[in-house]
């Protein structure tokens, strides 16, 4: 039987630094303007992969996970490769689940980085980002990580500058807020035919350019805040308590129930951490994109090239 290989990874979660939802579109989706940005707070994963007459993939959690979008991700990774193997996932959960910060899609992604790495068969970023949007809108970032635009669904994405060190808290108050019910809350008109030219449309969008561009100077938006907060009115009494302690800004994660808070030091975000008690309340880093491809060639480093993105196959014998 060919031997196993087996890798421990890291799944970093992402927040939100704006989130605009300008209508929904003919197909039924809603059109965003977003940025992303990866942080520090992480699943840990450890996958085995071994080749094999049929095709196997088993997950294991900490916590129970109906129908693990990363079991889905294993499968279309592996049938893209057109390998059939047993492939063994066992996931530590640290990302809350439900709170908009990208736990599953991220979970998702590190298949999609890590089993080509293993099997020894390279596939294009092209083709890695085409089979992610097939599994969700968040995932094709995880695939680049850092700083980016998302446009469209949130699955089209532009890089920006990695920005200098903020000090961060995120607050999980471990409620799970179903996205298709934020979106449906939201009551976002239809798109204007002939694309975004209304004069609303076309104020948001130059003021998310503006935000953007300005590194964060300008104020940021969550569209998601008010219909989220009118269901869960402990969010924003969370929002503002982050507030009294000195953040700025505070907003909501995606559609939440996840929140965080930019504050001016280390011992600030401690000092605020030192509120949340009853809450879970996680100090965390920005990691930007140089550090995000540094921490998967590390994690990869047994069976990739360091010098290619996204990792590939080392050139060794294949299992």
């Amino acid at each position: 039987m060919a031997e196993a290989r087996r890798v421990r990874v890291s799944a970093l979660a992402k927040i939100n630094l704006d989130l605009r939802v300008l209508g929904k579109r003919e197909d039924g989706y809603h059109e965003l303007r977003t940025i992303f940005q990866t942080i520090s707070l992480a699943d840990r994963i450890e996958i085995t992969f071994q080749r094999s007459r049929s095709t196997s993939v088993e997950a294991e959690s900490s916590v129970e996970i109906a129908d693990n979008i990363a079991v889905r991700a294993a499968r279309l990774c592996l049938d893209e490769m057109r390998v059939a193997a047993r492939v063994g996932i066992s996931i530590e959960k640290r990302i809350p689940m439900g709170a908009g910060l990208g736990g599953g899609s991220s979970d998702a992604a590190a298949m999609l980085l890590s089993l080509p790495a293993l099997a020894g068969k390279p596939v294009p970023l092209d083709r890695l980002l085409a089979l992610a949007r097939a599994l969700g809108s968040d995932v094709p970032f995880f695939l680049l990580g850092g700083r980016a635009v998302g446009v469209g669904r949130g699955e089209e994405l532009y890089p920006l500058p990695d920005l200098s060190v903020r000090h961060t808290l995120v607050v999980a108050p471990g409620i799970h807020v179903s996205t298709a019910e934020a979106y449906r809350a939201l009551n976002a008109p239809p798109m204007a035919l002939g694309g975004l030219t209304t004069e609303r449309l076309q104020s948001t969008i130059e003021r998310f350019v503006s935000l953007a561009w300005g590194a964060g100077r300008k104020e940021p938006v969550n569209d998601f805040e008010p219909a989220v907060f009118a269901a869960h009115p402990v969010l924003r009494r969370l929002k503002q308590k982050l507030r009294r302690a000195g953040a700025g800004p505070a907003l909501l994660s995606g559609s939440g129930s996840a929140l965080y808070g930019v504050f001016r030091s280390q011992e600030a975000v401690q000092h605020a951490q030192q509120q949340f008690e009853r809450t879970a309340a996680h100090p965390v880093t920005l990691v930007g994109r140089a550090r995000y491809r540094a921490l998967w060639r590390r994690w990869l480093r047994p069976f990739a090239v360091n010098e290619v993105w996204p990792p590939q196959h080392s050139g060794r014998s294949t299992p």
